[in-house]
């Protein structure tokens, strides 16, 4: 096939879609249009029906009047493809000019002869218009998500040719939540020609549900020592206002899904949300290192009943912290456009407006100190030092005012477990990934691994794609290509968050028994070495042993606590709960835990992608780029991180980048309108 239009390319693929037929009969066609709804300034996928299967030969498809009797009449053309008996297309990609006449009519010319020509096609107004198309050439990578339509124009138009699009073989490379989400996206388009190849016994990357003792999920004798919980909704009771948290629908709509996947053959791993309880009155709070008269920790209702009770350190200069803390309320949140409700309604627009107001390029300290002359003390009393951009803080600061939470009963674990069945044959476990490698003759991406860690060579596979959900703490030990600079960057310096995790198995659940029961909720201590403490939202009321998230650090005392030995930290955090409970939780721990710290876990390196101000702005639009047959997803090239959502969305966006590049549109409409456009205009 010959593409004479730079701008307007030409994809074949060989599996049809019926999108609404409009045919127009005619003694000599050959061929026939079959056309979807149109809309100017769009992509969109024309298929076509060859009715005569002795036709060999070049066609010329262009679009223009009804009537016209030749080629060059036409208002613009959309290339040319070569006919052979033995390949017969079934589709081509019609970027639809946003000057294109209404009413105008698809033809085929083989030579002067039409052989072929649509109904007079209705040309719909654009959705909007575009200004530009600069962003990584090919999308805005910082707001309104996807431009799918910039990113063919701005291909190589031999690049968009496609043959067998379809059963292009493609490596998923990491067993995570976006890699599985992967996986189940090609399959719902059809397209079966991939494989998971995952480094460690296990899929689910950071979700990582701990059943202690041995036991079964069933037995609810567990606590999550990754991800625990999914804002659903804020509600403000004085304004009886109810904010729904729209981009974690996302992680519901995954579950549904599965569900419906799993309910003939697998009904056992049913994914089923419960309610988890975030606060609560009776949880252990910080009090600055106060106790009450009896040595007790104070819960959270007796500080909030009494805050005297909690030491805070003296403001160096009252004035200037109430100054320095209402302007930077009123940098931050000086429009609607970025606000709770913006965040909560459409994080996409409300990311675009961030960096359009420039709180990519300041942390909170960074704005009080260099933008507006506090002194170092004022703004360390404020802000302390943090180096992450003031978006994390406000989505954060969204997620957390939720009062409606979800969790998953029996673990978060059933969400990557429900995948098992549809994924087993297709993953290959215990294969650590060490490089990529692009052959330039094929065209094809080679994963490589070594079975011994002292053999030179290594082992090898070619795909066609490698969509690499690993995270970028570990791809940086790869052996890469020569990506551009922009995106090796990405890989080799964002940051990442360490975090650990301790949870204690005790005899039975006695916190729901005290003076002041506890069920569900998460708290804290200010015992060094121990941070927040959550206890379980399932199984309320249950008989049995029960653990407790007793310890959640992240940042850089973890990384403290991650170089203690693991009684040295049990001990510090058994202490704490007795403190707390009282000789009850000495006589009845087990003396069983489980401990996490993800900055030493071989697989992760690091709990979560946790930008410094620059990498976040800086390093998104190379993500959107496929550079040596490769695609980036994961939590990390996201608009948010630490969050399963993030993962799944990032996973969204890779795989409509890969149908794009392989011409498939039809399908990359589908998966952006499943699993966006039903709960967030892009």
């Amino acid at each position: 096939m010959r593409l004479s239009t730079p701008q307007i390319c030409l994809a074949l693929a060989l599996s049809p879609s019926v999108l609404g037929a409009s045919i127009h009969h005619q003694r000599s066609e050959i061929l026939q249009f079959r056309v979807p709804e149109i809309t100017a300034d769009s992509l969109h996928n024309i298929h076509v029906d060859i009715l005569d299967d002795t036709f060999e030969g070049e066609l010329h498809l262009v679009y223009g009047d009804c009537e016209i009797t030749r080629p060059s009449s036409h208002h613009h053309e959309l290339g040319r493809l070569f006919i052979k008996r033995d390949n017969l297309p079934e589709r081509f990609v019609w970027i639809t000019p946003i000057n294109a006449p209404h009413l105008h009519c698809l033809h085929a010319f083989s030579g002067s002869d039409i052989v072929g020509r649509s109904e007079p096609i209705p040309v719909a107004k654009p959705l909007f218009r575009r200004e530009s198309i600069a962003i990584a050439d090919y999308a805005d990578a910082m707001g309104p998500w996807f431009d799918g339509i910039a990113y063919m124009q701005n291909k190589e138009p031999g690049k968009a040719v496609v043959a067998e699009a379809k059963d292009a073989s493609v490596a998923i490379v990491g067993g995570g939540m976006s890699g599985l989400m992967t996986s189940l996206l090609l399959d719902s388009v059809g397209m079966h020609n991939w494989h998971i190849i995952e480094a460690s016994q296990r899929v689910g990357g950071r979700i990582r549900t701990k059943y202690l003792n041995g036991t079964t999920p069933e037995e609810y004798q567990y606590q999550e020592m990754g991800p625990m919980r999914f804002p659903v909704s804020i509600t403000y009771a004085e304004q009886n206002e109810t904010l729904e948290i729209q981009d974690h629908k996302m992680v519901f709509q995954l579950a549904d899904t599965l569900n419906k996947m799993n309910a003939a053959g697998h009904p056992e791993l049913e994914v089923d949300f419960i309610p988890f309880v975030q606060q609560s009155d009776n949880v252990p709070a910080p009090a600055g290192g106060n106790r009450l008269a009896d040595g007790r920790i104070p819960t959270a209702g007796e500080v909030s009943a009494q805050p005297g009770l909690v030491y805070t350190a003296g403001s160096p200069n009252e004035t200037r912290t109430d100054e320095a803390e209402a302007a930077y309320e009123a940098y931050t949140y000086r429009d609607d456009r970025v606000s709770a409700k913006s965040v909560a309604e459409n994080l996409f627009r409300a990311h675009k407006a961030a960096v359009e107001d420039g709180l990519f390029h300041w942390s909170e300290a960074g704005y009080l100190k260099y933008a507006l002359g506090y002194s170092n003390n004022v703004t360390d009393y404020v802000a302390g030092s943090g180096e992450s951009p003031i978006w994390g803080d406000i989505y954060d600061n969204v997620y957390f005012a939720a009062t409606h939470w979800r969790t998953i009963d029996k673990g978060l674990e059933s969400l990557p477990r429900a995948f098992y069945p549809h994924i087993e044959e297709k993953t290959t476990f215990g294969r650590k990934i060490e490089g990529l490698t692009y052959n330039e003759t094929t065209e094809k991406i080679a994963v490589n691994w070594r079975e011994d860690p002292f053999q030179m060579t290594p082992e090898s596979e070619e795909y066609d794609y490698a969509v690499v959900a690993t995270p970028f703490s570990k791809v940086r030990l790869w052996d890469l290509p020569r990506y551009s600079s922009l995106l090796s960057r990405a890989i080799t310096t964002m940051n990442y968050s360490p975090s650990c995790k301790l949870s204690l198995l005790y005899e039975t659940r006695f916190w729901e028994h005290q003076e002041n029961p506890i069920f569900g909720g998460c708290g804290g201590v200010d015992v060094p070495g121990v941070g927040s403490v959550c206890y379980p939202s399932f199984n309320i009321n249950g008989t049995g042993p029960g653990v407790i998230l007793a310890s959640y650090t992240s940042g850089t005392p973890a990384r403290s606590i991650a170089a203690l030995s693991p009684e040295d930290y049990v001990g510090i955090v058994q202490r704490a709960m007795v403190e707390f409970h009282g000789p009850i939780a000495a006589e009845q721990f087990t003396g069983i835990y489980d401990r996490q710290c993800w900055e030493t876990d071989e697989h992760q390196a690091g709990a979560w992608a946790s930008p410094f101000v620059g990498q976040q702005e800086l390093y998104l639009p190379a993500y959107y780029q496929t550079e040596f047959k490769t695609i980036f997803i994961g939590e990390h090239t996201s608009y948010t991180h630490a969050w399963i959502f993030s993962a799944l969305d990032s996973a969204v966006r890779g795989t409509t980048q890969l149908l794009l590049d392989l011409g498939l549109v039809d399908e990359a409409k589908q998966i952006v309108h499943e699993w966006m456009g039903r709960w967030i205009k892009l």
